[in-house]
């Protein structure tokens, strides 16, 4: 047997267990890919869930501030500078509207849920345009004479 032939086989074996080691990696890294894949696609699926719509949450509590006007009770109060507050209440379909300047709350004004991320003033005795969102608040509510207006913003 020649010395070629020796280093040769010597060679050749262990270029071979290099080459099923590397296979081996390669196929371990796969599947490691494939799982975090999996994890973070599981996750993102999980984070977007239908049930985060901001008319079921208190999305739209806050401040919002701008243009105010009440007009009743012989009082006429208006301000550019206004700000008006925004709760939910535990009912959960009913709000309140706190008014700076010394105007008159609206409290209890219920709401329903109409198509996605839309809420509509219900069952009240006042002609009432509201409407609300993340950036602003727009309120045309007259009730008994009196007649409450906001063109806010956050």
């Amino acid at each position: 047997m020649k010395t070629s032939e020796i280093f040769g086989t010597a060679f050749e074996k262990s270029w071979r267990q290099t080459h099923k080691r590397n296979l081996i990696m390669k196929n371990v890294f796969k599947i490691l890919g494939a799982f975090v894949l999996l994890f973070f696609t599981a996750i993102s699926f999980a984070s977007c869930s239908k049930d985060d719509d901001p008319a079921d949450s208190d999305f739209f509590a806050g401040t919002y501030k701008g243009n105010i006007l009440y007009n009743g009770n012989g009082n006429n109060i208006q301000a550019n500078d206004g700000s008006v507050f925004v709760t939910k209440i535990a009912s959960g379909t009913k709000y309140n509207f706190a008014f700076s300047n010394g105007i008159p709350d609206l409290n209890g004004v219920e709401f329903q849920k109409q198509g996605d991320n839309v809420l509509v003033s219900i069952g009240s005795t006042a002609t009432s345009y509201i409407r609300i969102d993340n950036n602003t608040l727009k309120i045309l509510y007259s009730k008994d004479g009196n007649t409450w207006t906001a063109n806010c913003t956050r």
